[in-house]
């Protein structure tokens, strides 16, 4: 029996929306359509994925399993359609993600040079979407940061660079020479990786720095995003016994490409020559 993405489509929507009703006008489909789809797909797994009662829908174990693989497996088949899509139209290309801070120019510029008839490009990336991007080929490769989700994705640990603290102008350790984890006790810190009930989370620097300037709180930034983003209100401090921010290169786990490959071992010369000398590659 093949698995088949239509209808894994229509149960990821109904899982998330737990209703039928909504879940039908999300996929422009009839609700009775939709619910035959779904008695169908239990028949082909042989699983009942939903409780259906007077109080709801809920999902049974099967049901949260299948959400779980779903999710990832209709972001991997977008990624296969997008990749085949761009592969049949040429020319060559190739699109490097980025986060904030992360300067791909050394990289891109070796790479072009070796591979000139390929057309290659960046895309920043954000903290919230730089798995999804690379798995559904919105992006072939990605320079990422930890925290990384590496579920599906193969991940090349390039190098670490020190972090500092984002403070507001005004702030009692703002203009300090450098500061320790100890100093910032009892402060406030932004929650934008894991924000709290109520709160939106955080995804870019520009968000980060309306935060900070405003006296919501501060956090820790590489010393890269320190250098190439300054604004009003904002003062950075050099943090030592800060753990050192990592950067990796990702992409879809299992994805052999030749450009791929080629522009990994372009990213691994300059890492190393990153990690050898922190001052190289900046700017």
């Amino acid at each position: 029996m093949d698995l088949d993405l239509r209808k894994v489509r229509y149960f990821v929507a109904v899982a998330e929306l737990l209703h039928f009703g909504r879940a039908a006008e999300q996929l422009h489909i009839a609700q009775p359509v939709l619910s035959r789809q779904i008695r169908a797909l239990e028949k082909d797994l042989g699983a009942e994925l939903f409780v259906r009662d007077s109080h709801g829908v809920t999902l049974t174990d099967a049901g949260r399993q299948l959400l779980d693989n779903g999710r990832q497996l209709l972001v991997l088949a977008d990624g296969t359609r997008r990749r085949v899509l761009r592969a049949a139209r040429g020319p060559r290309r190739l699109v490097v993600g980025f986060r904030a801070g992360v300067v791909v120019t050394h990289a891109l510029r070796a790479f072009r040079a070796a591979h000139p008839d390929v057309d290659a490009s960046a895309h920043r990336v954000e903290w919230d979407d730089q798995e999804r991007l690379i798995l559904d080929g919105t992006v072939d490769v990605a320079y990422v940061r930890r925290p990384v989700q590496g579920d599906g994705l193969d991940l090349l640990p390039l190098y670490g660079e020190p972090r500092v603290a984002m403070l507001p102008d005004g702030h009692r350790l703002a203009g300090k020479q450098e500061l320790s984890l100890a100093d910032l006790d009892g402060e406030t810190w932004l929650h934008y990786a894991d924000p709290r009930p109520g709160d939106l989370p955080i995804r870019t620097i520009e968000e980060k720095f309306e935060c900070v300037a405003a006296g919501t709180g501060i956090t820790l930034v590489p010393r890269s995003v320190a250098e190439q983003y300054s604004r009003p209100g904002i003062s950075y401090v050099p943090v030592t016994d800060a753990e050192p921010d990592q950067v990796l290169l990702a992409r879809a786990a299992g994805r052999h490409a030749p450009l791929i490959a080629a522009f990994a071992e372009v990213a691994a010369a300059v890492g190393e020559e990153r990690a050898a000398d922190p001052d190289a590659g900046r700017g």
